[in-house]
């Protein structure tokens, strides 16, 4: 099969799915090794999942997607070893006494700029080990509180009569990249005195890409399409228009002249239209992040 070419491909993640499955698919349909994933997420959770492929790899660690939007649901009462439902109970304490007030103040109180502690079972590096190798290992990753914002934290609706003794609390958040919703579950329970875990999650926005523009991998198998490599950089990125013999000096890697535009990432396009680099303003030049062409 051949490589259809580089862009993105905006991935509706069916639950029970890792991000690293969802890019062997990828790579299968789009005929190419040359695939990667901006913004990972749990297997339990559904959503917005942003691909690179091909050249749009070098793409991914330039978008902005520093701020993401989800929805889900916190089940009070029931404290797990993940603080998602993919792990075991490990604690339990009837919820039933909480008022619909108490429960939204304490949602409410977990909101602005916040020092997070990440879950024992996560993805980061601490002396180069996974957390979540140190916690199946019957241990405790040293990991220590991180700023996070949380921009909202609405609870929309607490659902009752489920399981003795705990409360579902239907969420919707919007946070800074770096944000573990499993851990804003977990501290709402403890604020609550009750414990808590994230029951269901779906992210329903990664930066400028939402669950509108998203495809479900079955979609994607009748119908495989993907944002091209120039749209995507336009749509991303202030545009510097170049002349041939500037594009040439880019595409070696050589500076421009400052563009003014942004102190972020710059695209730099060809006479052609064909997006050349990604550049930022460094002075008086503007130096090559990422380039494009052969």
């Amino acid at each position: 099969m051949r490589a259809v070419g580089s862009g993105l491909v905006i991935v509706d993640k069916p639950s029970g799915w890792t991000s690293h499955d969802v890019v062997a698919r990828i790579r299968r349909l789009a005929g190419t090794r040359r695939v990667g994933h901006a913004g990972t997420l749990d297997p339990m959770a559904t959503g917005v999942l942003v691909v690179g492929v091909e050249k749009a790899t070098r793409l991914l660690g330039h978008l902005a997607m520093a701020q993401k939007a989800y929805t889900g649901t916190i089940r009070l009462g029931q404290r797990t070893s993940t603080d998602d439902a993919d792990g075991e109970i490990v604690s339990s304490a009837s919820a039933e006494h909480l008022t619909d007030d108490e429960i939204r103040a304490a949602a409410a109180a977990l909101t602005g700029e916040i020092r997070q502690l990440p879950p024992q079972v996560s993805a980061i590096k601490v002396a180069g080990v996974r957390a979540y190798r140190m916690a199946r290992a019957g241990g405790e990753a040293p990991l220590r509180p991180r700023e996070v914002t949380v921009t909202a934290f609405d609870v929309a609706a607490i659902r009752r009569g489920g399981p003795a003794g705990v409360v579902d609390a239907d969420v919707s958040v919007t946070c800074s990249s770096g944000t573990y919703i499993r851990a804003l579950a977990r501290d709402l329970g403890a604020a609550l005195g009750v414990g808590g875990h994230l029951a269901r999650l779906r992210r329903t926005r990664a930066g400028r890409y939402d669950a509108a523009a998203a495809s479900t991998l079955d979609e994607l198998a009748a119908t495989f399409s993907l944002l091209p490599l120039a749209d995507a950089a336009a749509a991303e990125f202030p545009r510097k228009n170049v002349t041939t013999e500037e594009a040439e000096r880019v595409a070696h890697g050589a500076p421009l002249p400052a563009t003014g535009l942004a102190p972020g990432p710059v695209a730099v396009f060809g006479p052609a239209g064909d997006l050349i680099a990604l550049v930022t303003d460094k002075g008086d030049q503007a130096r090559p992040l990422a380039v494009f062409v052969p």
